[in-house]
């Protein structure tokens, strides 16, 4: 009697330990959907490619000089394949050119970009556009009455316009060059002209 008990408790030990392995297989199976990806020397992943090939996660992306053309690694989020959030440009030789914010896959927000010794180039401003929603409503002085906002409906010829104040400074001396401002595209006016010795 003693050991059919003890044939039982083994038999049951056996089938807990078969349904944990198979609930360890299907877990791990659900935990890499993954087709590709990179890991950092840091056991950080990277490059990530989902089942259905679009990139996911943070992402480095290397691209070395041609014809000329300095290289350059850009570090940053792709949500379903589609750049989005802060992203950061370096150098080859590890120099901060570029600090770029991107929306749905376009440039939206401040951009700034600098010389390869670090010195500010531009500030510009974007603002990008769902292209399934190409329109986008505005506020615009009456012709009839001039103290007087209408609202009007434009459409955007591109998903990514030019939209707030853009800077320019001298590299040397961090001095402003000129400045403009621009409206979903449309320049408004040069705020200041480029200083001439």
């Amino acid at each position: 009697m003693q050991y059919i008990k003890s044939v039982i408790k083994i038999s049951d030990f056996k089938c807990l330990f078969l349904q944990a392995m198979l609930l360890a297989l299907c877990i791990n199976i659900q935990a890499q959907p993954w087709l590709d990806y990179k890991l950092t020397p840091r056991g950080d992943t990277i490059n990530r490619v989902d089942k259905n090939k679009r990139k996911q996660g943070p992402w480095v992306i290397r691209l070395e000089e041609v014809r000329g053309e300095p290289g350059y690694e850009e570090e940053g989020y792709f949500q379903d394949d589609k750049k989005e959030g802060a992203w950061r440009r370096f150098s080859l030789m590890d120099d901060l050119i570029a600090r770029e914010n991107y929306k749905g896959g376009y440039r939206d927000g401040k951009q700034q970009y600098y010389t390869r010794t670090g010195d500010l180039l531009r500030d510009e401003s974007w603002k990008s556009v769902d292209p399934a929603h190409p329109y986008d409503t505005i506020m615009v002085p009456d012709l009839d009455h001039p103290d007087k906002m209408i609202e009007k409906i434009i459409k955007h010829e591109s998903a990514e316009v030019k939209n707030g104040l853009w800077t320019y400074y001298d590299p040397t001396t961090g001095d402003v060059m000129k400045t403009e401002r621009f409206v979903f595209g449309q320049p408004e006016k040069t705020l200041q002209k480029p200083v001439t010795e």
